[in-house]
């Protein structure tokens, strides 16, 4: 089995139920076991500016799958949710997507792990200390907490009124 990272996130059509069924359909998913889900984050969209803020979260299971069959069971997930491409890191109603897959580095044309923008994402690095700790290390980068203190002049809100339940 393999430790599976899995970011939530999503910014229209009610994003915290959004967030809450895709963590129920990533439960249901063959393959994966021992979930446990982070705090919900909301933040400042990183692309196009006029668009509301984003909801965040993190999974983590144990997968026993390779990483390009969970890239195609998150990809059927984000589709039967209605996730449509409006622009580049514009407005979504789900976005999945893997952040760390055990100690593989990849890089193919469908699939880079980690996650090419880790370093950059507050609300995905925080989250992932909320479950692994700030010493956890991604494979090729630091640990989390030097990541983290590398965005301290990113902003970035708890969402206590919305927590995910697995």
């Amino acid at each position: 089995m393999t430790l599976a990272v899995i970011g939530l996130g999503s910014n229209i059509d009610d994003p915290p139920q959004r967030l809450q069924e895709a963590s129920h359909r990533l439960c249901a998913l063959t393959g994966l076991s021992s979930h446990r889900v982070s705090r919900v984050y909301s933040s400042p969209p990183m692309g196009p500016q006029d668009q509301p803020p984003f909801f965040n979260a993190v999974l983590t299971a144990n997968c026993g799958n390779e990483a390009g069959e969970l890239l195609l069971s998150l990809k059927a997930i984000e589709q039967s949710m209605g996730r449509v491409q409006r622009r580049r890191w514009g407005e979504r109603c789900i976005d999945l997507d893997i952040i760390q897959f055990g100690e593989l580095e990849l890089d193919t044309t469908n699939l880079v792990i980690p996650h090419p923008g880790l370093c950059e994402r507050l609300f995905v690095i925080q989250p992932m200390i909320d479950l692994l700790g700030p010493n956890h290390k991604v494979p090729g980068l630091r640990d989390l907490g030097t990541l983290r203190r590398a965005l301290s002049d990113h902003s970035l809100t708890t969402c206590e009124a919305f927590e995910l339940h697995l």
